[in-house]
């Protein structure tokens, strides 16, 4: 990730400014993004941020081509030391550009400088997004849980930004000794995103599906849990989950996290997901925003 030919900017907070981010800056870093950590969620270690740096964005986001200038910047307090940090990016073909990720300890303030700074940054950009949904990973759960971090939610309205429901985040903790349960699925390993798919077949033909990974700190991630249209309301999804649960417990996780993805669905589906993972024991934590800013594109020459 680019951090060069940024010269610091003054911040509204007293004796602060906005820099590059540097190597010196990672344990504080760390601290700022586990300040903003979910239920289930890892802790941000030093690998997860090195890789977080080269792409800021988990999963590659479809029809997206690749960022021209991804950067991180720092809001260091008069120490120098990181008080807040945003992680932004921009596609120079399309004039789009993306917020990945700001943390500030829920300062009003630092995060709408920390904003401004991006938005001025991404000046040429017409349209910019913030807190694209993605699964959850190293250093958030993909949307904002816009309830716990509030003061975010709220800078990003200040400066500009519309917000919209994309879902909401569930946590679990496994139980010490999880029932046996059935195997009804076969069990394939997973490259992307690594981990392990489970598949459930009738007469050769794939019916249910989940795709499950086991990350550090004893945490585990469902990224996907679908059933066929024509075979739902038979207790695939059921007998698919536990299994799913099972084989996480095995391998050494005790907190599973999963986001239910309900913005788009019809009311019954969402009702029956959320009864599913709640039978399961899944606890609902925060909704999920995404966030939009549009600017009007400068008309051409001669128009």
């Amino acid at each position: 990730m680019r951090t060069d030919s940024m010269a610091p900017s003054p911040n509204p907070k007293s004796a602060s400014t906005l820099r590059p981010y540097g190597p010196q800056d990672e344990p504080g870093v760390r601290e700022l993004i586990d300040a903003d950590r979910l239920p289930g969620q890892p802790h941000c270690t030093p690998e997860k941020l090195a890789a977080a740096q080269r792409s800021p964005v988990p999963f590659p986001l479809a029809g997206w081509t690749v960022p021209a200038w991804p950067r991180i910047s720092v809001l260091a307090d008069a120490e120098d030391r990181p008080y807040g940090i945003i992680a932004y990016l921009s596609w120079t073909d399309v004039r789009s550009g993306l917020i990945c990720w700001v943390h500030a300890y829920e300062d009003p303030s630092a995060l709408r400088a920390l904003l401004s700074h991006a938005l001025a940054a991404l000046a040429d950009c017409t349209q910019i997004e913030a807190f694209v949904g993605a699964p959850p990973g190293s250093l958030g759960p993909g949307g904002l849980p816009c309830t716990r971090r509030g003061a975010t939610h709220d800078a990003l309205v200040h400066t500009g930004f519309t917000g919209r429901y994309q879902g909401c985040y569930l946590h679990l903790v496994l139980p010490a000794e999880p029932p046996p349960a059935k195997l009804v699925a076969d069990v394939f390993p997973c490259d992307y995103p690594p981990g392990h798919r489970l598949i459930i077949r009738e007469a050769a033909e794939p019916v249910a599906e989940a795709v499950v990974s086991v990350g550090p700190g004893h945490t585990a991630t469902v990224y996907w849990i679908e059933t066929l249209p024509a075979r739902r309301r038979r207790g695939l999804g059921r007998k698919l989950l536990s299994q799913a649960l099972a084989l996480l417990a095995e391998q050494g996780a005790t907190k599973v996290a999963l986001v239910l993805d309900d913005a788009q669905q019809p009311a019954s589906e969402s009702q029956a997901a959320t009864r599913l993972f709640h039978s399961f024991g899944f606890t609902h934590v925060d909704q999920l925003w995404t966030y939009q800013h549009r600017r009007p594109r400068a008309p051409r020459p001669g128009a």
